[in-house]
């Protein structure tokens, strides 16, 4: 899985995997041109869309209506170090549903790859380098491993 994120000025940048780009910006507010979704609203959406994804499969698979599903997410902001602190998932099923499936869509839900993610950190490794030098870093690291 790979994402290329290019700077395009000012507070704009446009990440790009597979044949689609997205464009990352700031608000007006906050000396942005508000061209699309600041980082922590692209985070919301990957976990809001990766639980509907979930809650949907959970309804299609058993043949159960998926009018109306919806998600909504919120985030409270943390500080020392500044962080998100807290989301909270919303998820809107079709009325009419046995509890079994309303029990069934949630556990669905808690399988989502972000939500799992989210809770169990995973290990980021940060390298900073001139342009030009992208595959030097690994190239090292395959030398001294032979």
């Amino acid at each position: 899985m790979n994402m290329n994120v290019v700077y395009e000025g000012g507070s704009k940048f446009t990440a790009t995997t597979r044949t689609h780009t997205i464009i990352c910006d700031q608000p007006t507010e906050n000396s942005g041109s508000d061209a699309g979704m600041t980082p922590r609203e692209l985070l919301l959406a990957a976990l809001g869309t990766c639980a509907g994804y979930y809650a949907a499969e959970y309804l299609n698979v058993r043949k159960l209506s998926t009018v109306g599903l919806k998600v909504s997410v919120s985030a409270e902001k943390a500080k020392s170090p500044p962080r998100i602190g807290s989301f909270h998932v919303s998820v809107a099923i079709p009325a009419g549903l046995e509890a079994r499936h309303v029990s069934g869509v949630e556990r669905a839900v808690h399988t989502c790859l972000i939500h799992n993610t989210l809770l169990q950190p995973a290990q980021i490794d940060v390298s900073v380098h001139p342009q030009g030098d992208e595959n030097r870093e690994l190239c090292d690291e395959i030398s001294s491993a032979a």
